[in-house]
């Protein structure tokens, strides 16, 4: 068997940036066991296998090198990004293009902008955010991390963590300092099991210059995926926005996310959220570049 398949590196504009996504654009004769040996193959955090439904419906699983999981925002940016470049979805010349992606969390849009025949950048829809409460146990999470209690929170305030899903539930981790966020240490075997225990794929640490910063600074372990520190996260961002918005630390609705510095993989993350009589949308995207194009055979 032979398959087309693409390395794209998702929320850069330039190659050997941002979050690094495998994407096969037409997975219609693949099965779950292959799917799952091509992940492993690729070996990158995750892979993206697209069954075209029609020309705006794609249904998209997607995959670590372990196991599967119901959503990623940076194989989802890279996925639209690649089948827009290579033709699999029609340009348009100026404006956005709409379509849906049929994922394991439900439904979702995507917007493709395009600007003299050229892709912008792409937005994806996260799924309806779910508070799933604060980690009452800081005793527990900060086992995994060289940091004190009193390294938690934004300016002098200290913030619990919470547990926040827009697909994928992760711990929102607020750190007060710069320097504490960049020098972090991990213990992962730990963190593996904290995670487990807390139902959550990972944490997702954040330092906010000061409220209503138009960036923030993240970083993103989920060992329990396979995952030791993610270079961006889109999933984990969308939560995140959700995060400072429902706190009052942003009055604005959009924010940027630079994470992927520690790792030389620096990204930008495109953060936007909206409520609609009470129900929070959030969108997450950026740019996106192939750097690698092959066929596998197997």
């Amino acid at each position: 068997m032979e398959i087309t398949i693409y390395q794209v590196d998702a929320f850069s504009n330039r190659p050997f940036g941002g979050n690094p996504a495998g994407v096969v654009p037409d997975a219609r004769v693949l099965s779950d066991t292959d799917m799952q040996n091509v992940a492993r193959e690729m070996n990158l955090s995750e892979t993206a296998f697209i069954i075209p439904i029609d020309d705006n419906n794609f249904k998209v699983r997607f995959f670590t090198p372990v196991s599967e999981v119901d959503l990623c925002g940076h194989a989802t940016i890279g996925s639209f990004y690649t089948l827009a470049f290579k033709g699999y979805i029609r340009p348009i010349s100026e404006g956005i293009k709409r379509i849906y992606q049929e994922t394991k969390a439900g439904r979702l849009g995507v917007e493709i902008y395009f600007r003299d025949e050229k892709i912008e950048k792409v937005m994806m829809e996260q799924a309806i955010p779910e508070d799933l409460g604060y980690v009452d146990d800081m005793e527990l999470l900060l086992s995994c991390f060289n940091v004190r209690e009193e390294d938690i929170g934004i300016g002098e305030k200290f913030v619990n963590p919470k547990i926040i899903s827009t697909g994928l539930p992760d711990i929102i981790l607020p750190i007060r300092d710069k320097g504490v966020l960049d020098n972090l240490e991990v213990d992962f075997n730990r963190l593996k099991e904290v995670s487990k225990s807390l139902n959550a794929v990972g944490v997702h640490v954040f330092y906010l210059p000061k409220i209503d910063a138009d960036r923030v600074y993240t970083r993103n372990f989920a060992p329990l995926l396979g995952i030791n520190e993610e270079a961006a996260t889109g999933t984990a961002n969308g939560a995140l926005i959700y995060f400072l918005k429902k706190g009052n630390y942003i009055r604005k609705n959009e924010i940027v996310s630079i994470q992927g510095e520690y790792l030389g993989r620096p990204s930008e993350i495109y953060c936007s959220i909206e409520d609609e009589n009470g129900i929070y949308k959030i969108k997450v995207g950026g740019q996106a570049r192939i750097v690698l194009e092959g066929i596998m055979c197997f």
